[in-house]
Parts: structure tokens; C-alpha cells; sequence
């Protein structure tokens, strides 16, 4: 029975599964916790990952692992191995000047073709020029950027400050093509972009393929790795034609293409996947979200906003939420606000608010699967994941909201889960 080891390294905590790699099952299980901010030591992850590891049982028994993590970060190093800063994460919005700088100088329909990304604060590629023009010093000591997974997977391999062979740095095409900085098309760095805004070239770690590995110091195979959406659609078995909805504090849609997408409004993010093919994907700021507010005016758990929601019948009567509690990103509406509509002394009733707001709530989603499918992308079924997946009326509702069949797995770390589906595709 090999046993194979996945890690989700995500924002808030690290999660670590042992797999039974012919099986799939988890064997055991560990997780430590990680600092909050949106600039962060990446020596916590380290050692976050170490706990995580030790609290499953360990390496011991182990014969390949991989690791995804969040995407987008930056993690800066020197010639001796060292973080020179702490890392700038996925949500530090600290660049966004940078990326407006970005977009002015190449225009975004010309990044959008040779990255896949037309640049927002979230990016690698903000974050690396914002240091340029707010850290010089601290940039021109840069001889190396990796993203959070690349370090982690870097650091267990035996490398860092006491062994900096920077050239060891490894990533996989799906955090790759987070960046800013990489051609989906073909599958190289854009050189050019990139010391443009570092101000100079540096060591960026080496693209493996889907089923390329490495090794460790104690001859383990090791695999790429993977940004955590792409983690995410190994885990829950996402194919060609699927979507994966995640109904978080936020949303995200995402789905599978075996082609490229190119969108210049920069709505859809024209991501690589971890097993060869392509993830375009959207986010939007309002998921569950809109369901603890409602639950909230109404006094009620989401259990009970659940069954109110399910008496009331489709469309709830005409009232209709509009779900934009704090500004909107897809479709790009920053200072919109939230509105009710349609109330009547016969609609405003607590069963129909319930309704509206899982049907508002669904409907801001619709308008991300609308977007991918925008850029040519099928859509044949979606795949329902996230807290918000496990509300009863969410589960009932979207197929209609939808337009096309719509499956809930069950409830597992998905993310680390691919990871583990990598590390066994290797051996």
C-alpha cells in the first residue's frame, strides 16, 4: 500500500493528508495554523508545515508528496537562500497602483495575450513592481522570486539558507500562469515582463510538467505542485466541460478547457491547470456572505434560512435581491451597493427573503459562469464546493439558477486531496 502525502498550504492554515495512493483514501491527517495578515514571514509556513506533517505521523512511510498552496504570492529571495522581505499575499492590495502602472505601459489587451492576465493588486507580477518602486534597495538584492508553494516545496526538499541552490526552485504551470509573468501559450516566462518590473532578470523557478517529478533528499518522489484552484478540480475529479463553483466568504468559478482562454477586460483570469489543460476562472466578492446577512436581519441559522427559503416559491413572489453588499468584481462594480426590489405587502415576507437571497446570492454567480462561458468555454455540468454548498436550499435552487445539472461532492480538503492525486500520478 504506498502512501502519498498532499498539502494545502493556504492562507489561513496548512492541511496535510496521507493517502493510500492506489486507493485514495486517507490513511491520517494533520494541520497547523498560520499568522493572519496580508504580508507574512514565510518561515511560519514553514514551520506551520512542519507541525502539520509531524501531527499526520509523519514522512516516515511515505514514498511521494506534492504541495499546492495559495496562488500569487511573493516570496523574494537573495543569492544565500534568505527571504529579504515578508511575503506579499494574494490579498495585500498594496499594488494596485503598480499593476494601473502595468496596464498603461503594455495595455491590457497585449497582456492579456502573452500572460493570460491583464494584472490587478492580486498578482505576482504587481507585487514584484511595486517593490521596485517602493523598495528599490530591497529589490536590488533580489536574485530569486517563488511563489508560496515553490518555497515550501523548495524548503522540504532540503534546500534553503544552509543549501541556496536557487536553480532547484521548481513550480507547475498552474501557479505559473498565476503570475503575470508566464506565456500559457508557450509555456515560458516572459522574460522581458518580468525584469521590467523587478528592474532586473532573477532565477524563477523551473515549469515542471504534469507528471514530471523531482526528488528529495531522502530519494522521495516529488511532484510540481499546484495552485490551490487547480488543486481543487484534481481533488473533486473536474473534466473537460465541468465547472467548479466554490461558495466561500467569496465565489470562484472555475472550469476546465482544453483550450487557452483570452479575456482583455481582465473579468476572466486565463489560468494552466495542474494535469495539462486550462482553468479559466472568475471570482466574485459576494458568496456566502449574502446568506449570514440575510440569516442575520432574519435572526436565524443557516439551517432555518434554509427551510424559509425552501417555502417560498421560485422567484419569491418578485422580490429580488441584488447581491452587491460590498461592491462587486465580476461584473466589475466597486462601489455598488446591495438592493431589495419588487416588495409588496404580499412578497415581503420572511420565506421570501430567505428565497431572494439564496436566489441573489446564485444568480452573482450565474454572472461569473456567464463570463467564462463568454470567452468560449462549455459548460456541461458544475460541480458545487464551499461552505456554502452544504445549505439544503443552495443545493435545490442552483440547478435553475444554473441552467445545467449541478453535483455536490462530499465535503473534503480538496486541495490537499489533489496534491496527494499528483504526488501518486508520479510514482
Amino acid at each position: 500500500m504506498p502512501l502519498v502525502m498532499g498539502v494545502d498550504s493556504s492562507t489561513q492554515s496548512c492541511k496535510v493528508v496521507i493517502v493510500d495512493a492506489e486507493s485514495g483514501a486517507i490513511v491520517r491527517e494533520g494541520r497547523a495554523t498560520h499568522p493572519a495578515g496580508t504580508a507574512v514571514d514565510p518561515e511560519a509556513w514553514w514551520h506551520a508545515l512542519q507541525h502539520a506533517i509531524a501531527d499526520a505521523g509523519g514522512l516516515d512511510d511515505v514514498v511521494a508528496w506534492s504541495i499546492g498552496g495559495q496562488q500569487h504570492g511573493m516570496v523574494a529571495l537573495d543569492a544565500d537562500g534568505r527571504v529579504v522581505r515578508d511575503a506579499l499575499l494574494w490579498n495585500d492590495t498594496r499594488s494596485a497602483d503598480a499593476a494601473a502602472a502595468l496596464i498603461g505601459e503594455y495595455g491590457a489587451a497585449a497582456l492579456a495575450e502573452r500572460t493570460g492576465l491583464v494584472p490587478v493588486a492580486s498578482f505576482t507580477i504587481s507585487k514584484v513592481r511595486w517593490l521596485r518602486d517602493n523598495e528599490p534597495d530591497v529589490a536590488a538584492r533580489v536574485d530569486a522570486v517563488a511563489l508560496p508553494h515553490d518555497w515550501l516545496t523548495w524548503r522540504l526538499r532540503g534546500f534553503g539558507p544552509d543549501k541556496p541552490v536557487l536553480d532547484e526552485l521548481i513550480t507547475d504551470r498552474s501557479d505559473a500562469s498565476g503570475t503575470g509573468y508566464w506565456n500559457p501559450a508557450t509555456g515560458d516566462y516572459d522574460r522581458e515582463l518580468f525584469a521590467a518590473a523587478l528592474g532586473h532578470d532573477a532565477v524563477l523557478p523551473r515549469v515542471l510538467g504534469p507528471r514530471e517529478s523531482v526528488s528529495d533528499a531522502a530519494g522521495r518522489r516529488v511532484a510540481a505542485g499546484c495552485g490551490d484552484n487547480a488543486g481543487a478540480a484534481l481533488g473533486v475529479g473536474a473534466t473537460l466541460g465541468d465547472a467548479v463553483v466554490s461558495i466561500g466568504t467569496s465565489g470562484t468559478v472555475f472550469a476546465v478547457s482544453r483550450t487557452r482562454t483570452i479575456d482583455p477586460s481582465g473579468t476572466v483570469a486565463g489560468f494552466a491547470d495542474a494535469a495539462g489543460n486550462f482553468l479559466p476562472l472568475v471570482a466574485t466578492l459576494n458568496a456566502a456572505r449574502v446568506l449570514d446577512a440575510i440569516g442575520d436581519l432574519l435572526a436565524v441559522d443557516h439551517v432555518e434560512l434554509s427551510r424559509l427559503a425552501l417555502t417560498a416559491a421560485p422567484a419569491a413572489d418578485g422580490l429580488t435581491l441584488v447581491p452587491y453588499f460590498e461592491g462587486e468584481r465580476t461584473p466589475n462594480l466597486p462601489d455598488a451597493t446591495a438592493s431589495l426590489t419588487g416588495m409588496t405587502l404580499a412578497s415581503t415576507t420572511r420565506e421570501n427573503l430567505a428565497r431572494a437571497a439564496v436566489e441573489g446570492m446564485l444568480s452573482g454567480l450565474r454572472a461569473g459562469l456567464d463570463a467564462v462561458r463568454g470567452v468560449g468555454v462549455s459548460v456541461e455540468r458544475v460541480l458545487l464546493i464551499g461552505g456554502g454548498a452544504q445549505s439544503e436550499a443552495v443545493r435545490i435552487i442552483a440547478p435553475d439558477v444554473f441552467g445545467v445539472p449541478v453535483e455536490v461532492p462530499a465535503t473534503g480538503e480538496y486541495v490537499a486531496l489533489g496534491a496527494a492525486r499528483q504526488a501518486a500520478s508520479v510514482l
